[in-house]
């Protein structure tokens, strides 16, 4: 819609401008809500996975059942280099990262007493 301003030039009516720019900008800042959101979700897991693979291979470096230190929903590999004793696990099930295809793993060696002794 125009008007005539008093000199006789139209005036543009600007109504409605800032909604069109909201609906263009609102998908944007709802994708990098969800992508901060998701890089969160990730960090706090990979802590999870780290703590449980380290506990994990103390434990079996020990000779224990390293059983009660995996996080629920990861998958435990363990292998044996040396004198050293190696957990990683590997974060399983069906997860915003997973989707995306990143799949989280953590890795942790001790020393395999049962080797050294």
């Amino acid at each position: 819609m125009t008007a005539r301003a008093a000199s006789g030039r139209e005036i543009r009516d600007d109504r409605g401008s800032v909604t069109a720019e909201f609906a263009v900008a609102l998908p944007a800042v709802l994708a990098c809500l969800a992508l901060c959101v998701g890089a969160l979700y990730g960090a706090v897991q990979y802590g999870a996975l780290a703590g449980g693979a380290a506990t994990a291979a103390r434990l079996e470096g020990r000779g224990d059942d390293p059983g009660g230190s995996i996080p629920g929903g990861a998958a435990a590999v363990t292998e044996r280099e040396g004198r050293t004793v190696c957990v990683r696990l590997t974060a399983e099930g069906d997860t915003v990262l997973s989707r995306l295809g990143i799949r989280l793993s953590a890795r942790a060696c001790a020393l395999d007493e049962a080797a050294v002794g």
